[in-house]
């Protein structure tokens, strides 16, 4: 039966080293969640900690409300119910793929060993590969066969430490919808930790950006990359760009490329700096404008260019732009913004969480 997770302040440190510090958040049964954040933010640490690895110095760690970690309580690894799959997979090169699958299924009978090993095959979409061996897959098979392995005792809670870090972009996409439609599938509570956004948004129902070894913000990645809390999920979200404004009265804020309508800041007033965050969707090419940039580098993407523009101020802003509009370095262009969730901070300050 899949678990909830309830994190409640835990932390933890290496030494004198702090590495999680008031960590905190939830999760409902059968639902994805994913760790995202930058190397070194703790994020594997406290994978571990949902493992049973390593001990919490603060705080608990409860699943379906049984408390498995506390500074006073360590329920061993093997008595929490948890799978895990490793960033390298892990699987025994000397047993074939259907005994690598049933290895943690030794206490069942053997006909149930084998209609459960059949079912995890069926599921990863791997059932004529059980007679293989690992090298004889590709790294997207290997992953899809330590998914089933872990999955096969039907544990309360899946743990997934960088699982695509290995594999190309192009297999890492795929592989990310992929997964998620076998957890979802399987209606297994699971945690990954990855420093890929794009993984992160692909499988998660509820991410939290990671920050010094803290969540900055525990939420649906739609509201993460949308409605960031605070400059640190903002800047690390996305590839924005703050642009200097001025709050107005009424709740306007002007900037260069015009007047936009937001929320102001907490605390923030007419009359006060903001930074305001512009992502490349955010800025429309339009020679009709009358705001201007300047073309100062371009990547050219296939289907569309990703501009780098220099404002009137010298600020540089970023833009998607369809591939036709193939302009040259140095060339003036007209744009916009277009802007359906207006992000702004005050200037120079991160909010109060």
């Amino acid at each position: 039966m899949a678990a909830s997770v309830e994190v409640a302040g835990i932390g933890h440190a290496y030494g004198e080293h702090t590495v999680v510090r008031g960590l905190s958040f939830s999760l409902a049964a059968g639902d994805i969640g994913c760790l995202l954040g930058p190397s070194g933010c703790g994020k594997t640490t406290v994978l571990r900690c949902l493992a049973g690895f390593e001990p919490v110095r603060a705080g608990t760690i409860a699943f379906s409300g049984r408390v498995v970690s506390s500074p006073d309580r360590v329920v061993p690894p093997e008595a929490r119910g948890v799978g895990m799959v490793f960033q390298d997979y892990a699987l025994f090169p000397h047993l074939d793929v259907a005994r690598n699958v049933a290895f943690g299924l030794e206490r069942r009978s053997a006909v149930e060993r084998e209609a459960r090993t059949r079912r995890m095959l069926e599921l990863v979409g791997l059932s004529d590969a059980g007679s293989a061996y690992p090298h004889e897959l590709s790294g997207g098979q290997q992953q899809r066969i330590a998914l089933a392995r872990a999955l096969a005792p039907n544990p309360e809670l899946l743990l997934l430490d960088e699982p695509f870090s290995n594999l190309d972009v192009d297999l890492r996409e795929r592989l990310s919808v992929e997964v998620r439609a076998i957890l979802k599938e399987a209606g297994t509570t699971a945690i990954l930790v990855t420093h890929d956004q794009h993984e992160a948004f692909a499988i998660a129902d509820r991410v939290g950006v990671m920050n010094g070894g803290a969540i900055d913000q525990w939420a649906s990645p739609y509201d993460v990359y949308h409605q960031p809390r605070t400059r640190f999920v903002a800047d690390f979200i996305g590839r924005g760009v703050f642009v200097r404004g001025v709050a107005e009265e009424g709740g306007r804020l002007a900037t260069e490329l015009g007047e936009l309508a937001g929320d102001l800041p907490p605390g923030v007033v007419a009359g006060d700096a903001i930074d305001v965050l512009l992502r490349p969707d955010d800025i429309v090419h339009d020679d009709a404008s009358p705001w201007r940039a300047t073309v100062a580098s371009k990547t050219f993407r296939g289907a569309e260019f990703l501009y780098t523009l220099a404002l009137a101020s010298g600020t540089r802003v970023l833009a998607v732009v369809p591939s036709h509009h193939d302009h040259a370095i140095g060339e003036g262009i007209g744009i916009r913004l277009e802007i359906d969730h207006v992000v702004s901070f005050r200037a120079g300050d991160d909010p109060p969480g």
